[in-house]
């Protein structure tokens, strides 16, 4: 019997240990960045143990990509300080898109950053739970477990069904268990007296009818020569002026002779709403520039 030659396959005692994959990440990077390297270098580091989608900043700020919602677990922001500092005015909007990407508890991780930067505070206005120190380099911040841009709907107790007879109870008058106020017994007895008689004119003559316009009965002449003869009442426009009466005649003169009146503002022969507090002609009827304030005798108001 030839000997049979029996060959076996060495076996390698050494094993090859697997490295956990991750959730889903996002890798957000600038020219500036990837430039000199650290974008590229964030994505090979991230790639060695999770899916990574790769975007560029000014794609997701100009709105070119939409962020789908609840599809990271984590997003890595690879910038400048000069990407920062021109992000700030938009800064708001991009967290927001930040929040509705990440999923519960995903965390977001910004490198470079300053010190002096306001970002710290964008994060907690936005609504997320600032992890690391305000002084490292990389922020890194935490979507909380609950959704806060989710609205749950809030059912309504339905309206019940009202009958004929509630609607018409809500709009009587009188309440079934409300007795009816008589409005006779709330009248006192000086309610019930008669008013006072109205003042009547004391004089007992007719007033005589004002000749008219044209008048051919007599009636103007008659009315002329009583003004003619009829007196007024002069006022002195002087702080300490006082009143005199003289007649028609006397008026003219002095009208004529009168000198212009003049003031500081020129407004005080417009009447008392023109008038300033201290001026001499309050209290006085309006008059025409360069004529001494009267009174007339036969006015009817007087």
């Amino acid at each position: 019997m030839s000997p049979t030659a029996i060959y076996s396959s060495p076996t390698s005692s050494a094993t090859v240990g697997a490295t956990p994959m991750k959730g889903p990440a996002l890798a957000i990077g600038s020219p500036a960045t990837a430039q000199d390297g650290q974008y590229q270098a964030l994505v090979t580091d991230l790639e060695a143990s999770r899916y990574v989608e790769k975007q560029m900043l000014d794609r997701i700020v100009d709105q070119a990509t939409v962020l789908s919602p609840s599809s990271y677990s984590s997003i890595h922001v690879a910038l400048s300080p000069a990407d920062y500092d021109a992000l700030i005015p938009r800064l708001s909007f991009l967290l927001s898109q930040f929040l509705s990407a990440l999923t519960p508890l995903g965390t977001l991780h910004l490198q470079n950053t300053t010190s002096h930067s306001p970002i710290a505070s964008e994060l907690t206005l936005s609504g997320f739970t600032v992890l690391s120190a305000p002084s490292s380099p990389t922020i890194m911040a935490q979507k909380p477990s609950h959704a806060p841009s989710v609205s749950k709907p809030v059912m309504l107790p339905l309206r019940k069904k009202t009958g004929s007879a509630a609607k018409k109870a809500l709009w009587t008058l009188n309440t079934p268990g409300t007795p009816p106020i008589d409005a006779e017994a709330l009248l006192t007895e000086s309610d019930r007296a008669r008013p006072c008689e109205p003042i009547t004119n004391i004089s007992n003559a007719p007033r005589r009818k004002k000749a008219c316009k044209n008048c051919t009965c007599g009636l103007a002449e008659l009315e002329a020569e009583e003004l003619k003869q009829s007196k007024v009442v002069l006022l002195d426009g002087s702080e300490n002026g006082a009143a005199r009466e003289v007649s028609q005649d006397e008026r003219a003169r002095l009208i004529k002779n009168a000198p212009k009146a003049t003031s500081s503002c020129g407004n005080c022969y417009l009447g008392d709403a023109f008038r300033c507090a201290s001026c001499p002609y309050l209290g006085l009827p309006a008059f025409k520039p360069g004529e001494k304030v009267e009174i007339d005798f036969g006015m009817d108001d007087i």
